[in-house]
């Protein structure tokens, strides 16, 4: 019994050595783990330095220490909002967003809050996938592209922000399309018709509104049902009358003018 008592006793000094040991390489850790205080213009400066040579995590991370160290200082607001644009040209829009809507919070009378908006609005609009994709980042983007506007209306940020916003439903718009032409070509008339009259009725001043109503006159006729046909097609003619989609329109309710290569714009082979 006395042997296993001291054996056990081996055994648990020697952990407590080897934690002591291992607390003590800690403790010995490089000089660029330690903190260390700095001048503020010293961390700014070595920040701004870093910025210019595209070190952009090194440059957060110096002026992430300027707003650490000294946080009631003039140079902490304008090192969090730098942070947060080394942050973006980084592509690191996590981070980047955090920083930001921290600065909004921190600061939201001061005078770099028009930008802080702004590059907030663009670390989502600049991930904006695909048609094919999820578009919730699209419609975040929309949404505080429109923030910036709303805020900000007479700013240099609002009159770009709200060429994006254009951009932002046009892509939303896209997508809708996307998905009816899946439908429609999937023979899912219906489906296909709710998508098309999203694209009219919410995203009316988009490039894919003439689409949308011709699609329409095609679904329709696919159900038979030639009265909401004739209806999508008088709206067509009316606001689009030059568009090639009215003359593809014209042609599936008359038979008259020159039909369109099947593989060009329409599913004819499901209509006659």
């Amino acid at each position: 019994m006395s042997k296993l008592v001291v054996s056990k006793g081996r055994r648990i000094v020697a952990g407590l050595t080897l934690s002591l040991a291992v607390l003590g390489l800690s403790a010995c850790g490089s000089d660029d783990d330690k903190y260390v205080e700095r001048p503020v213009e010293q961390l700014y400066n070595r920040g701004l330095d870093a910025l210019g040579q595209q070190e952009y995590k090194t440059a957060a991370k110096n002026f992430e220490e300027v707003d650490r160290q000294h946080p009631y200082s003039v140079w902490a607001t304008k090192a969090q909002i730098m942070a947060a644009f080394a942050y973006y040209q980084s592509n690191k829009y996590d981070e980047a967003i955090i920083a930001l809507d921290r600065f909004i919070q921190l600061h939201p009378g001061h005078r770099d809050l028009p930008y802080a908006y702004y590059l907030k609005a663009l670390c989502f609009y600049e991930q904006i996938s695909d048609i094919g994709r999820d578009q919730r980042m699209t419609q975040q983007a929309l949404d505080a592209l429109a923030e910036v506007v709303k805020r900000f209306p007479e700013t240099p940020y609002a009159r770009d922000a709200r060429l994006k916003v254009e951009l932002c439903i046009d892509h939303l718009a896209g997508k809708e399309m996307d998905i009816g032409r899946y439908y429609q070509k999937n023979q899912q008339y219906v489906g296909a018709i709710n998508r098309y009259r999203v694209v009219i009725e919410r995203y009316q001043t988009t490039t894919h509104v003439p689409e949308a109503l011709h699609r329409l006159v095609e679904s329709y006729l696919s159900l038979g049902v030639k009265s909401e046909a004739q209806e999508a097609a008088a709206v067509l003619g009316y606001n689009f009358p030059g568009s090639e989609w009215y003359q593809d329109s014209y042609f599936l309710m008359t038979g008259e003018g020159p039909r369109p290569a099947d593989e060009k714009r329409g599913w004819f082979s499901s209509i006659f």
